[in-house]
């Protein structure tokens, strides 16, 4: 069973992981607070999913399934579309330091962007959660083990954006509204495949 739940929060994860990769190419000079905030918030709502989820139940499991992928696909491409704009169409900034710098839109420095990238990439963890109330498994111990890999891994991936941005900083936030865009395809498209 824990090898199950490991396997199972490491692919989930892999959504939180694609974000932070792409956040820590397109934002230079990313902070280790925003870093450790972003972290445990994807990680948080990668715990806070899977138990909503147990607790819907059976009741609400046909609706939830139907629209999931619709809803992340939307958050995400939204946000994707917003990078690129960005990307091609802002009036290029000054030379102060990125993290001084208000960024809008994609910017996970932003509160409110955080918030909405960390539910976009937890949509998934909600239909585990009411997988485990029909199969009639208990939910807190794997809710934390998800959240806990999710907070890991996003750690990394910031980790290892930041070091790809600093090797390509052309491009990096083009890169970066594409990823979002593709996994909110990805996310769409796995769902339509499997119904």
């Amino acid at each position: 069973m824990d090898f199950s739940i490991l396997l199972i929060g490491l692919s989930l994860s892999l959504d939180a992981f694609a974000v932070s990769v792409s956040s820590g190419i397109s934002l230079s000079g990313l902070g280790r607070f925003h870093i450790g905030r972003a972290s445990c918030c994807f990680g948080l709502f990668q715990f806070l999913m899977p138990v909503s989820g147990w607790f819907l139940g059976k009741t609400f499991a046909v609706y939830i399934e139907a629209y999931d992928h619709w809803i992340a696909f939307g958050l995400l491409s939204f946000l994707g579309a917003k990078m690129l704009k960005e990307a091609f169409f802002s009036k290029p900034l000054s030379a102060a330091p990125a993290t001084d710098r208000p960024q809008e839109g994609t910017d996970i420095r932003n509160l409110g962007t955080l918030l909405t990238l960390a539910l976009a990439t937890s949509i998934d963890a909600l239909a585990v959660g009411i997988s485990f109330s029909l199969l009639k498994q208990a939910i807190w111990r794997p809710a934390a083990i998800i959240g806990g890999i999710t907070c890991g891994v996003c750690l990394l991936g910031f980790e290892f954006g930041r070091r790809i941005g600093a090797v390509f900083k052309q491009g990096a936030q083009v890169a970066g509204g594409l990823i979002l865009i593709g996994l909110g395809c990805k996310i769409l498209l796995e769902h339509l495949w499997r119904s």
